[in-house]
């Protein structure tokens, strides 16, 4: 056999169990549970035969979501979903022997994209009380990593940092780039842009695959000054966006009514949530985000497995720093919560 780099043949390849889940209550991937706007759906069925022999044609897409979060064009790059966007800043700017820094628990592609590069990695725990470290985390900087990424709020803890406070670690630390990771933003509010477009060492990355109900279509951007954004771009591939993900796309964009209605439900559903949590007196931890952290107060692959058997699919992070024993919850629709909640009891014997 051929060996791969040496970075490729010590890695533990990101997988996440995505099988075997339709047809159930999805609160496991933090996806909208009920689908995209019927525009969406609409647009697709619409291609005509000639769409599926025809490269697909981007024209248009990057000045649509730009203008929907109050950007010029060239200050976005679309990508095959955030997880492509994160690949090419990886390939564009990571420097074999350079350090990496985030924190954990957080999401787990950042680190073998971190390892494929060839980089060292340093990632800092999240306090106890899932606060973000930031003296510890201030200290790792001072030693200037090359690359640094944030995931704003949290995945999985949901911790949510205050934008400014980004803000002002990219000013002050002018070698390092940062990347802030936003993808759920529209349940939060909170986001670097527009300032970060005006400096020249921080990324956000934004995504249609969480409100806008887009996820198996893979449609995700880069934000920041034209130089950072070009540059991820440069990377690549020349079609990496199939034509339906870009149809619906539009479509989606063109509905901004629906991803707003579908935010205020979730809302009002994470309201009811917490509340009905804290009178069955179970730990919980939410600080941002479409998702929460519970404590069963037992074990926790049982829960999961009780759940699944009630048709109910929760993400157990049992093993993971800091939230061992915990599962997180996604937050769809108050009756998908109300049926989360009866069954929990169940499980619990409550």
């Amino acid at each position: 056999m051929i060996p791969a780099r040496p970075s490729v043949e010590s890695l533990q390849r990101y997988v996440a169990p995505l099988e075997g889940r339709r047809g159930l209550l999805r609160l496991d991937f933090n996806e909208n549970t009920l689908g995209p706007s019927p525009h969406v759906i609409e647009a697709i069925r619409a291609l005509p035969p000639e769409a599926y022999a025809t490269y697909p044609e981007y024209d248009g897409l990057e000045a649509a979501f730009a203008h929907s979060i109050g950007l010029e064009p060239r200050h976005v790059a679309l990508f095959n979903g955030a997880d492509a966007a994160i690949r090419a800043i990886f390939d564009a700017f990571a420097q074999p022997g350079g350090v990496f820094l985030t924190t954990r628990p957080t999401f787990g592609y950042y680190q073998p994209c971190a390892q494929i590069s060839g980089m060292t990695l340093r990632s800092v725990p999240y306090e106890a009380d899932l606060s973000f470290p930031w003296a510890a985390f201030e200290a790792e900087l001072a030693q200037r990593p090359q690359l640094c990424f944030i995931c704003n709020p949290n995945n999985p803890t949901s911790t949510l940092v205050p934008a400014e406070r980004l803000l002002a670690l990219a000013r002050a630390h002018e070698t390092t780039l940062f990347v802030v990771d936003e993808i759920y933003e529209s349940f939060t509010g909170v986001s670097v842009l527009p300032q970060a477009t005006e400096l020249p060492n921080l990324l956000a990355l934004r995504s249609l695959s969480k409100s806008a109900g887009l996820a198996a279509l893979r449609v995700g951007f880069a934000c920041g000054s034209p130089a950072l954004v070009e540059r991820a771009f440069r990377v690549t591939g020349p079609y990496d966006i199939n034509a339906f993900a870009v149809v619906a796309a539009r479509a989606a964009l063109a509905d901004p009514a629906y991803t707003r209605a579908y935010v205020e439900e979730v809302a009002a559903a994470r309201a009811w949530t917490l509340a009905e949590l804290k009178r069955l007196d179970v730990r919980h931890f939410h600080q941002g985000g479409n998702y929460l952290l519970v404590w069963p107060g037992c074990d926790v692959a049982q829960v999961e497995a009780g759940l699944r058997e009630r048709g109910i699919l929760v993400r157990s992070m049992a093993g993971k720093p800091v939230i061992d024993g915990s599962f997180r919850l996604s937050v769809g629709t108050r009756p998908q919560m109300r049926q989360f909640c009866a069954a929990l009891r169940e499980v619990l014997g409550r």
